[in-house]
C-alpha cells in the first residue's frame, strides 16, 4: 500500500542585505524589466525557468545557501542595488502627464476587462484581449495616469496546453495559488479582508477583492471562492471562459456589479469608465441603480452614466458578442428593476434590439450605457459600424458614432533586451521616452548592417535554443525515439541559425486559418525542398477546449508535419503563452498571419514581431492594413470575387506561395559572401522596425484614448452631474420629446441650387421643415456634397474625423472626401414649420451630387448622430 504524501513548504529567509527582494517580487513591474529577471536568474537560472519567471514562487523555493552567498557577493549586491534604484525611481516618479494630456488631478479612469495578460506565470488571460489589457495597465503606469483596473481572479485561470504525438490538444487546469503570485488581499482599515456583495436570484454572493500592483497602478481582481458562498458560487470565478451560458452570466454579473461595488468600497470615484469588451457591461446597470436609489429618474441616470463611459469592442463577427436569454437576465436582475424605477421589460430593452427581442446582447447594453464607442483598427471600426448599425437605425453605418483606436503593444514588455541595448547605443537612451519621435526612431536605418544582423542572430539563437529544449521534452514525453527527435529537430539548431524561419503563433480560431499554408501540399513541398535554401515553419497556439474545428487544425498541422517531405520542416510547439509569444515574435525571420478578411479586429503579435526587426507577411487586415507601406514587409490583398470560402482560401494561398517563392526566400538567401548575410534583407528588417515602432506602441494608444475618449468623457460626465444633474435631466427630457415628435418631422425643398455654376459662385438652398412641436434649434439640417467626377489633387484635406464629426467642413466618410454644410433656421414658415437657408461655395470643381437631411440637435449630445434618427429629403 502506498503511503500518504503530505505537503510541506519550507521557505528560505531573506538575508538582511537582500530583504527588499520580496518587495521587488510583489509588483508586476518585473514583467517588463529585464534587469530584474537577470537578477533572479543569477541566483538560480534553472529554478527561474521552472517557475516560469515568477519571482514570488522563486523566493519560496530558492536554496537558503544561494541567498546567503549572494548577500556576500559584491557583484550581485551591485546589480541588486541598481535594480532597486530603478524600481524606486520608477514608483517615485511624479509627473503631470495626465494633466497635460487633458485629465485633471481629480480625474480617475476605471478600466474593466474580463482578462489581463500581465505575465505568463499568472495565466488569467486567454489571448490578445487580455494581453492588450495588460499593456494598457502597464502603459497607464508608465504615463503616471490616474487609473485603476478591475477584473476577475480565476483560480484555475486559462488552461495549460499539452499536445500529443497526433496533434491532439490536452488541456490542464492548474490551480492558481494567490500566495505564490504578486497579488494580495485588499484589507479594510481594521485589517479585515475587503469583501463586497453581489445580488443573485434568491441569494447574495460574497466577493473578495484582491489587488495586483502593476507599476504605479492597481488591478483589482474579484474572487467568489470564499467560505460564505455556496459551493457552486465559489466556482463562479474558477475558470476563464469555462462552463455554460449561465456561468458566463454569473461571471459577468460579478465583474460588472461587483467591480463597481469594489471601487465604491475603496472610496474611489472614477470620472471615466472604460468597458473593454462587453463582458463588463453590467457595470452600467449597477451605476444606474446607484443614481436611481438616490432619487434621480431612470432616464436622467442613463444620461449621466453614459456621458462618462467609453466602450471598446474587439469582436468583428456577430457570433462573438455575448448574448443571453432575456428570461435568464430578467431572473438575475429582477430586483434591479424596482430600484431603477422601471419594469423588467424596460430593463431588458437596454440589451435588446427592435429586430431581435429574444436575445439580450451585452454589446447592445454597453452601447446604450456609453457615449463613446470604438473599434480597435480602422477596418474594424468600419466593421463594427456595420455590426452595430441597428443602434442608430436611420444613420448610414459609415457615419454612426463608432470610432476606432488602433491597438499597439507595450514596447518594454515585448522588445528583447538585446535590441534595447542596440538602440541605446545608436539612438541614445532617450529613445525610450520618445517612442513617437519618427525622426529619432528612423535613425534605426543608420545602424551598421553588421551590428544589426549580429543582434538579430543573437536573439534568434536564444529563441532556437528554447524551442529546441521544449520540443525535445514534448517529443520525449510523447514516446518518440532519440534518433527520430534528432531528425525532427535538425533545422532547430542554435549553433547554425542560418535557416529561414517562419512563425505562426496565436490563439487558434478557424478564421485565423492556421492551415492556409497547407492548401496545396505539392506547392508547399517545392518551397521547403530546396536543399541550399532551407525553410522552417514553427506553429504554436491554443484552441478553446470547446472549439473542435480549431483543434482539428492542430491535428492537421501535426499530420502533415509527420509526412516524410515535411519532417523537421513544420513543427507544432505546445504550451503557447506570453513567454513563447515573446520568443517567437522576436526570434523568427518572418511573422505569418493569414486571417479571413475582415475578421482580424486588429492583431498585435505582428507588432511585437516588427519592433524586434521581424518581417511581417500577412493578409492586409487589422493593424497591418494600416502599417504596410510596400517596403516594410509583404501584404496579401484580400481575395476578390471569391465564389465561396474554398475559392477565397485558394486565392489567398496562391498569393502566399508566390510571395514566399518569388520574393521572401530569394531575398533572405541573397547573401553577401563577405558578410554572410543579405544586405537587402537587413534593410527590410530595419524598415520593419523603424516604421512600426513609432506608431504601433501602447503609449500612442493611451494618448489617443485620452485625447479622443477619456478627456471628452470626463468633461461630459462632470457637465451632466452639475447642479443636481440638471444637464442629465434636461437632456433626458429633450430626448423623450424628440422621440415622440420625430415621426412627424418632414423636409420640403423650397429652393434648389442652380444645376450649373462657376467656381467661387454660391450655392443657395432653402427648405421648410415640419417640426411637429419641436423648436427650430432642436433640428439640424445638413447638406452633404459628394464628388462624382473631379481632380483629386484639388481637394482640401482636413484630416480623419471618424470618431467626432465636425459641425461643418471637409471630412471623410468611409474613405470618401465630402463637404458637410449646415443650414441656418431663419423664419417660421407656419406654426408647425421653419424655413432653413444655406449659402456656400463648393471647395472644388467638377461633377457634384448633394443630399439634404435633418437630424436632432442638442449641445450636450456626445455625437451629432447619437440618437440614430435622421430624415432625408
Amino acid at each position: 500500500m502506498a503511503s500518504t504524501l503530505f505537503p510541506l513548504q519550507v521557505s528560505p529567509t531573506l538575508p538582511p542585505a537582500l530583504h527588499r527582494l520580496a518587495e521587488l517580487a510583489q509588483n508586476f513591474w518585473f514583467s517588463w524589466t529585464p534587469a530584474m529577471g537577470q537578477l533572479f536568474r543569477r541566483l538560480d537560472g534553472v529554478l527561474w525557468r521552472k517557475v516560469d519567471g515568477n519571482p514570488v514562487l522563486f523566493l519560496k523555493c530558492v536554496d537558503q545557501g544561494i541567498l546567503e552567498n549572494a548577500a556576500d557577493d559584491p557583484a550581485f549586491l551591485t546589480a541588486y542595488q541598481e535594480v532597486l534604484g530603478a524600481f524606486d525611481e520608477y514608483l517615485g516618479r511624479v509627473t503631470q502627464t495626465h494633466i497635460v494630456e487633458g485629465l485633471g488631478p481629480s480625474d480617475l479612469v476605471a478600466y474593466f476587462c474580463a482578462e489581463y495578460g500581465l505575465h505568463e506565470s499568472f495565466p488569467i488571460y486567454s489571448g490578445g484581449l487580455g494581453v492588450l489589457a495588460g499593456d494598457h495597465c502597464k502603459t497607464a503606469s508608465d504615463m503616471c495616469l490616474p487609473f485603476v483596473a478591475v477584473g476577475l481572479l480565476y483560480r484555475q485561470g486559462y488552461f495549460n496546453q499539452r499536445i500529443d504525438r497526433n496533434g491532439q490538444q490536452i488541456p490542464d487546469y492548474p490551480h492558481i495559488e494567490p500566495k505564490n503570485t504578486a497579488i494580495a488581499v485588499v484589507r479594510t482599515p481594521a485589517g479585515e479582508e475587503l469583501k463586497v456583495t453581489c445580488p443573485f436570484p434568491d441569494r447574495v454572493v460574497v466577493v473578495r477583492v484582491w489587488e495586483a500592483p502593476v507599476g504605479r497602478v492597481t488591478v483589482l481582481l474579484l474572487d467568489t471562492d470564499v467560505e460564505e458562498n455556496r459551493a457552486e458560487d465559489r466556482r463562479i470565478t474558477y475558470q476563464l471562459y469555462g462552463g455554460d451560458r449561465e456561468l458566463r452570466l454569473q461571471q459577468e454579473a460579478v465583474l460588472g456589479v461587483g467591480g463597481v461595488r469594489a471601487l465604491r468600497a475603496l472610496g474611489l470615484r472614477p470620472t471615466v469608465w472604460h468597458i473593454n469588451e462587453g463582458h463588463a457591461a453590467f457595470s452600467v446597470i449597477e451605476r444606474l441603480r446607484e443614481l436611481t436609489v438616490s432619487g434621480l429618474p431612470f432616464a436622467a441616470a442613463l444620461e449621466n452614466v453614459s456621458a462618462a463611459t467609453v466602450f471598446t469592442t474587439h469582436t468583428p463577427v456577430s457570433a462573438g458578442h455575448d448574448v443571453f436569454a432575456p428570461d435568464r437576465v430578467a431572473n438575475h436582475f429582477q430586483s434591479y428593476a424596482t430600484d431603477l424605477g422601471i419594469d423588467i421589460d424596460q430593463l431588458l430593452d437596454l440589451g435588446r434590439s427592435a429586430d431581435n427581442r429574444d436575445a439580450f446582447n451585452m454589446t447592445r447594453l454597453a452601447i446604450r450605457g456609453a457615449a463613446a464607442v470604438n473599434g480597435v483598427s480602422k477596418i474594424h471600426g468600419k466593421v463594427s459600424s456595420r455590426l452595430c448599425q441597428p443602434n442608430w437605425p436611420d444613420v448610414p453605418a459609415e457615419e454612426n458614432p463608432v470610432g476606432y483606436v488602433t491597438n499597439g503593444v507595450h514596447v518594454p514588455t515585448f522588445l528583447r533586451q538585446a535590441w534595447g541595448t542596440l538602440l541605446d547605443e545608436h539612438l541614445g537612451p532617450q529613445w525610450r521616452d520618445r517612442l513617437m519621435d519618427r525622426g529619432l526612431i528612423n535613425k534605426i536605418l543608420d545602424i551598421p548592417d553588421e551590428r544589426f544582423w549580429a543582434t538579430n542572430q543573437t536573439v534568434k539563437r536564444q529563441m532556437l535554443r528554447v524551442v529546441r529544449e521544449r520540443l525535445k521534452r514534448q517529443h520525449t514525453r510523447n514516446g518518440l525515439s532519440e534518433a527520430h527527435i534528432h531528425r525532427v529537430l535538425k533545422l532547430v539548431n542554435p549553433d547554425d541559425p542560418n535557416v529561414l524561419t517562419i512563425g505562426f503563433a496565436r490563439r487558434f480560431a478557424t478564421y485565423k486559418r492556421a492551415t492556409l499554408l497547407m492548401t496545396d501540399l505539392r506547392w508547399l513541398e517545392q518551397i521547403v525542398s530546396v536543399d541550399d535554401r532551407p525553410v522552417l515553419f514553427l506553429f504554436a497556439g491554443k484552441a478553446h477546449p470547446a472549439d473542435e474545428p480549431a483543434q482539428w487544425m492542430m491535428r492537421e498541422i501535426q499530420r502533415i508535419s509527420s509526412q516524410p517531405q515535411f519532417l523537421g520542416k513544420i513543427l507544432l510547439l505546445e504550451g503557447y503563452d506570453m513567454g513563447i509569444s515573446r520568443l517567437l515574435t522576436s526570434g523568427v525571420d518572418i511573422w505569418l498571419n493569414t486571417p479571413v478578411h475582415p475578421f482580424e479586429a486588429s492583431g498585435t503579435s505582428g507588432m511585437k514581431a516588427a519592433i524586434n526587426g521581424t518581417v511581417n507577411l500577412s493578409v492586409l487586415d487589422g493593424w497591418w492594413a494600416e502599417a504596410y507601406d510596400g517596403k516594410n514587409g509583404w501584404g496579401i490583398p484580400p481575395a476578390v470575387d471569391a465564389q465561396n470560402a474554398g475559392d477565397r482560401d485558394r486565392q489567398d494561398a496562391t498569393t502566399l506561395y508566390e510571395i514566399m517563392q518569388d520574393e521572401v526566400i530569394p531575398l533572405y538567401y541573397a547573401r553577401d559572401e563577405r558578410t554572410g548575410f543579405s544586405p537587402d534583407w537587413v534593410a527590410l528588417c530595419k524598415r520593419s522596425m523603424a516604421s512600426v515602432l513609432p506608431h504601433f506602441n501602447s503609449e500612442r494608444v493611451l494618448r489617443d484614448y485620452i485625447q479622443n475618449f477619456y478627456m471628452p468623457a470626463a468633461r461630459a460626465g462632470r457637465a451632466a452631474a452639475e447642479g443636481e444633474f440638471r444637464v442629465a435631466r434636461d437632456l433626458a427630457a429633450w430626448k423623450q420629446k424628440v422621440a415622440a415628435a420625430w415621426s412627424g418631422v418632414e423636409i420640403a425643398l423650397v429652393r434648389a441650387a442652380s444645376k450649373e455654376i462657376t467656381f467661387n459662385q454660391h450655392v443657395e438652398l432653402e427648405v421648410d421643415v415640419q417640426l411637429n412641436g419641436l423648436e427650430p434649434g432642436d433640428v439640424r439640417v445638413e447638406c452633404i456634397v459628394h464628388r462624382e467626377l473631379g481632380s483629386e489633387l484639388a481637394v482640401p484635406v482636413v484630416g480623419y474625423a471618424e470618431s467626432r464629426r465636425p459641425q461643418s467642413g471637409t471630412t471623410y466618410i468611409d474613405g470618401e472626401t465630402v463637404l458637410i454644410e449646415v443650414f441656418v433656421p431663419e423664419a417660421q414658415a407656419s406654426p408647425q414649420a421653419c424655413r432653413y437657408r444655406l449659402q456656400f461655395s463648393p471647395p472644388w470643381a467638377g461633377a457634384l451630387l448633394y443630399e439634404i437631411r435633418a437630424v436632432p440637435q442638442h449641445a450636450h449630445l456626445s455625437h451629432i448622430y447619437e440618437l440614430g434618427l435622421m430624415v432625408k429629403l
